[in-house]
């Protein structure tokens, strides 16, 4: 037991240098694989084990002693099938296969922006989400029931993993890093659950007025949720935000309907002492400068882009994750992963700011070879000395 402590504070260590600007002892190793996978991991069948809490001790216990990771390298289900099948979800489903997905929906119609503009919340709660949720659209007193119900439904879930996710912290030794919600950039909110992809990449064309108005009406909202519902803010409390829709608008677009309340969002945080993560999804090599003035100290994980131009642009002042492709693990020898690991750790490593991490999570095991994952992971921790 005082090994497994004296490991879970060495770990925390890293990550508590890493935060706060110094350079840790080595690199340290964070990433996830997707709840579904580590079920298929244990040996489990998808559809039937994500409404069975009996297993999730088992597949946490299963995944974390065949997987290295200095935080804990399964990720906690974000898209509990409970409530969403008591709310009757369009916008969260399960496909044939189990996993939840999230289809092309939209909820909000072109004519309704300036309803929306108006009072965005209220627009939500009285016409939005019943559309996307089948048991939110009846009376005010049947809505209030069901809402209440999966509200429960979500909690005693959410408090149950998390739970057993503290044994397992305990258990390994992993390092815990504490997070804070969960938000979007306005431009991404628009487009995700209300306005959809096509629909938002034809808002822009038809009425970009209303679109940035609509954008700013949604930042207060934002802010809200990512700073002020967070009483004790701090640099090691990360807020997570996936940034999905940038690298699909030109520069012009981007600089008139992105960056500005985006970039509002991000002071707002800094500003509030909050942490910040940023995935960058997809390609953001047009707008690197852009993240690069960012204020504070970010962590970005990033799906694509050029390490060397990458560190030089934000080496010295944010966090820099991600890059290694998920992908080559499943295609590659076990030596030609560990050549990619030295290769970005060669890169990105020299001056600290750095932790390791893939691309993208494993969303099921038919993602990757389990080996070669397992030799990734453990070459860095063993040679990615600082």
């Amino acid at each position: 037991m005082t090994d497994i402590k004296q490991l879970q504070k060495d770990r925390q260590q890293l990550f508590t240098d890493l935060y706060e600007g110094r350079i840790p002892k080595r690199v340290p190793i964070m990433y996830n694989i997707g709840w579904e996978a580590a079920i298929q991991l244990a040996g489990y069948d998808l559809k039937q084990a994500q409404w069975d809490n009996s297993i999730v001790y088992d597949v946490y216990d299963k995944a974390c002693s065949r997987l290295y990771g200095d935080l804990i390298p399964v990720a906690m289900t974000l898209r509990n099938p409970m409530h969403y099948q008591m709310l009757g979800s369009k916008a969260i489903i399960m496909s044939s296969s189990g996993q939840m997905q999230h289809p092309e929906i939209a909820c909000l119609e072109p004519s309704e922006y300036d309803e929306f503009i108006q009072d965005p919340y209220k627009m939500m709660v009285d016409k939005l989400l019943p559309r996307l949720y089948k048991a939110l659209d009846v009376s005010p007193g049947q809505r209030a029931l069901a809402l209440g119900k999966a509200f429960k439904a979500y909690n005693d879930e959410a408090g149950f993993y998390v739970g057993t996710i503290g044994k397992i912290v305990e258990k390994y030794g992993y390092a815990a890093i504490p997070t804070h919600g969960f938000g979007e950039a306005p431009f991404d909110f628009l487009a995700d659950f209300l306005r959809s992809f096509s629909g938002v990449s034809m808002d822009v064309r038809r009425m970009p007025e209303k679109v940035i108005e609509a954008c700013e009406a949604i930042t207060p909202h934002m802010i809200k949720l990512l700073v002020h519902m967070n009483p004790n803010p701090s640099v090691l409390k990360k807020a997570f935000i996936p940034l999905h829709m940038a690298p699909y608008l030109n520069q012009k677009q981007f600089d008139k309907f992105y960056w500005p309340t985006f970039k509002k969002v991000i002071d707002a945080m800094v500003e509030a002492g909050q942490g910040v993560d940023l995935f960058v999804e997809h390609d953001w090599m047009r707008y690197i400068d852009y993240l690069a003035d960012l204020p504070g100290r970010v962590r970005m994980r990033f799906e694509y882009g050029d390490p060397k131009i990458i560190k030089e642009k934000l080496g010295g002042k944010h966090i820099i994750s991600g890059l290694y492709p998920l992908t080559l693990l499943k295609t590659a020898t076990k030596e030609e992963c560990i050549d990619k690991a030295k290769e970005l750790i060669d890169i990105l490593a020299p001056g600290g700011g750095y932790m390791f991490e893939f691309d993208k999570s494993a969303l099921s095991m038919d993602d990757v070879n389990i080996d070669n994952l397992i030799a990734v992971t453990e070459y860095v921790r063993d040679h990615a000395i600082y």
